[in-house]
């Protein structure tokens, strides 16, 4: 029973299912084509025929081989048949020839008063409100209520603006391919085409030609006529005007009604709001702003700003008006104000001083009362009148010299502190070393100096504590570095030793060089211009001055870039003596037990310095490499040990393989030997070399040579 009920359901379905199916095709197949469609075609192993195809404007397709096929205005179905019937006249086999419907597009025009009029290509389903929109929208000046579609010499007018008004769309005709849509100008607007919008018309005014307007001129926003309303004020009219402007005088505007003026006071209208004292506006009446002149301002609430602000003069201030807002109204000081000896002149001739840079600063000392009739004066500052260090008075000053950039005698605050001095003066000059700035302090009729390392702080930080702090009648030197002695000797002769440190040997630039704590090993070295090619960097000695009977220390600065162990590097001090030796005129100090004797065809033959870290690579790099006529492939390495053996070896073939076990073991006190090929008879007796003795009485012989 439960398999019959589900059998049942199941072909119940498949008919429903069916049905609808059948039911959409229907319906697909009977869409009408119309101008601006695009179909698609497929006939396969046919590639022009398959893609998509666009209804002309003609209502046809154009087939390939076929050409125009007239299909407008047809089912698809119909449309199909006639395309496949055209194309058996040409093609064979057209039986599985598919059309369909891909897409429905609108060919309309929009003319007249839009942004972009012009042809449009739309969807199947749009209005005439996208059309519009697609031509970029409406201009000003449109009459909404007069829109046409113009359809085969027909016209359909329709009121858009009602559309707009309800949003009701059976209002708007439907769209046909085809369409031009047409946006009337306003007959309102003239016959002189301008550019303009609302606020350029609401500006120029609105007033008529019939003598009833109202006109505003003078200092107002928007001088114009405008039309006159029933119940409009003065004030009404001059805020369509745009209002008064900053310069006019609000107390003398004028009103001129049947020939006859008017003194209007706005100042008085708005501190009181009595409406008595509006003049009655009536229709041809002409307003006049008239500009605020120059008069001097005096009055019980009127205080006085003089000096450098930015904006001196008299100023209203009600009951409860500060200096700082005062100040404020004035613009405030300048940059050529003396802010700390403003003056603030009473009524009554008291004179008040007033420190504007403290207060801002610390908040102490506040701003003295401001009443009506008082006048504030804010001084020039003293060094832009006159540049004279006599103006400010010793107990106010401190002194800056030595390698700045504006050395001089400068006014002192205890609230400043060194780093403010130095910024002050300029900064510290190219020369300047500010790891030893001395202070010159005065206290008790007595001089005492303090060094501080100004350097060392902003560099590592530290407690702001530790800053000496200054007061005025001290003074403040940075000193000099010392210049390179190798320019003049005599600027380092004067230099003391307990700030230099000497470095001699196979540097570039040899010499006596300032050094403090917060300089190493490499500062120096590196000062110094580095070692020179020929400086052996494995026995640099230091010499400890402030050690009595201390040995020098060996320092192996080639270990320390090996290993970058940094306490390979000695900590020096001023005072203390750096020698680098020279490889080529020390080799005598070096035991024989610690080199190895390079002959033969080398760029340097010779005798180097040796350590098992090292291969016969770097020896014949050391050596300065075989030369163009080495025999590279019977170089010779004698061990002289207890007992002397001799090897061979093949560089050429260690070259090709870069086997590096193939490399022979060289051990200090060795002899290698590299072959001359240019001697032919040399070179075949070295080929028939068989062991040690035959090596060493060659070496031998060489020698006696």
């Amino acid at each position: 029973m439960n398999m019959f009920f589900k059998t049942f359901f199941a072909i119940a379905l498949l008919a429903i299912t069916s049905l609808a199916l059948a039911t959409s095709v229907s319906a697909k197949d009977e869409t009408r084509l119309r101008i601006g469609d695009v179909l698609s075609l497929s006939l396969p192993g046919e590639d022009t025929l398959t893609g998509d195809f666009t209804v002309n404007r003609d209502g046809n397709i154009e087939l390939p081989e076929i050409g125009q096929v007239k299909i407008i205005g047809m089912p698809i179905a119909e449309a199909e048949g006639i395309a496949r019937k055209e194309l058996a006249k040409v093609f064979r086999d057209v039986e599985r020839f598919t059309l369909t419907l891909k897409e429905q597009k609108l060919l309309v025009a929009v003319a007249g008063q839009v942004s972009k009029p012009g042809t449009l290509e739309l969807p199947g389903d749009a209005t005439v409100e996208v059309a519009i929109a697609s031509a970029g929208g409406l201009q000003a000046g449109a009459q909404l209520d007069r829109l046409k579609i113009i359809r085969n010499s027909k016209e359909i007018v329709f009121n858009y603006k009602a559309y707009l008004d309800s949003g009701d769309l059976s209002i708007l005709p439907k769209l046909q391919p085809l369409d031009v849509v047409f946006v009337p100008i306003s007959p309102l607007t003239g016959n002189v085409q301008i550019d303009f919008d609302a606020a350029t018309l609401s500006r120029s005014g609105d007033g008529g030609e019939d003598g009833t307007g109202v006109r505003v001129f003078g200092e107002v926003g928007n001088p114009a006529q405008f039309a006159f309303k029933e119940g409009m004020t003065i004030v009404d009219l001059i805020m369509r005007a745009g209002g008064v402007t900053r310069y006019a005088a609000v107390e003398q505007i004028r009103l001129i009604t049947s020939g006859e003026p008017v003194l209007f006071n706005l100042q008085a209208w708005l501190d009181s709001g009595d409406p008595k004292l509006l003049p009655k506006l009536l229709p041809g009446a002409t307003v006049f702003v008239p500009i605020l002149a120059d008069q001097i301002k005096r009055g019980k609430h009127t205080i006085y700003v003089m000096g450098e602000v930015a904006k001196p003069g008299a100023y209203e201030a009600q009951p409860g008006t500060t200096f700082i807002d005062i100040l404020a109204n004035a613009g405030g000081p300048t940059r050529y104000a003396n802010g700390r000896e403003i003056r603030v002149i009473k009524q009554n001739g008291k004179i008040i001083m007033f420190d504007m840079v403290a207060y801002t600063e610390s908040g102490k000392a506040g701003p003295p009362p401001i009443d009506a009739g008082d006048a504030i004066l804010v001084p020039e500052k003293l060094d832009n009148l006159e540049p004279s260090w006599l103006k400010t008075p010793p107990n106010r000053a401190i002194q800056m010299i030595g390698a700045v950039f504006k050395p001089g005698r400068y006014e002192w605050s205890d609230e400043m502190s060194l780093f403010d001095l130095i910024a002050n003066a300029g900064g510290p000059t190219q020369n300047g070393d500010l790891s030893s700035i001395r202070i010159l302090t005065s206290k008790d009729a007595k001089a005492k100096p303090l060094i501080f390392d100004m350097q060392a702080f902003i560099e590592n930080g530290g407690d702001l504590s530790s800053v000496p702090k200054l007061r005025a009648g001290y003074t403040v030197m940075v000193p000099e570095l010392p210049k390179d002695p190798t320019d003049n000797k005599s600027q380092w002769l004067t230099q003391s030793a307990d700030r230099s440190i000497y470095i001699m040997g196979a540097v570039g630039s040899p010499g006596r060089y300032a050094f403090n704590t917060t300089m190493g090993f490499l500062d120096i070295l590196g000062a110094a211009d580095g070692p020179t090619s020929q400086a052996d960097l494995r026995r640099i000695r230091v010499s400890l001055r402030g050690e009595a009977n201390a040995d020098p220390i060996v320092v192996d600065l080639h270990r320390y870039m090996e290993t970058g162990d940094e306490s390979l590097l000695p900590r020096l001090e001023p005072g203390d003596m750096i020698y680098v030796p020279d490889r080529g005129r020390d080799w005598t100090d070096i035991a024989v037990a610690d080199t190895v004797r390079v002959m033969g065809a080398v760029g340097k033959p010779g005798r180097y310095t040796f350590n098992p870290r090292m291969t016969i690579l770097d020896l014949l790099s050391e050596a300065g490499g075989p030369t163009n006529e080495a025999f590279q492939r019977r170089i010779v390495i004698v061990n002289m040990g207890k007992e002397v053996k001799a090897f061979h070896f093949d560089l050429e073939k260690f070259v090709r393989s870069g086997d590096y076990s193939t490399l022979p073991v060289v051990r200090p006190g060795d002899t290698v030997y590299v072959p001359d090929k240019t001697q032919s008879r040399h070179a075949r007796f070295m080929e028939g070399i068989k062991d040690a003795a035959q090596v060493v009485g060659l070496l031998a012989a060489m020698a006696a040579l």
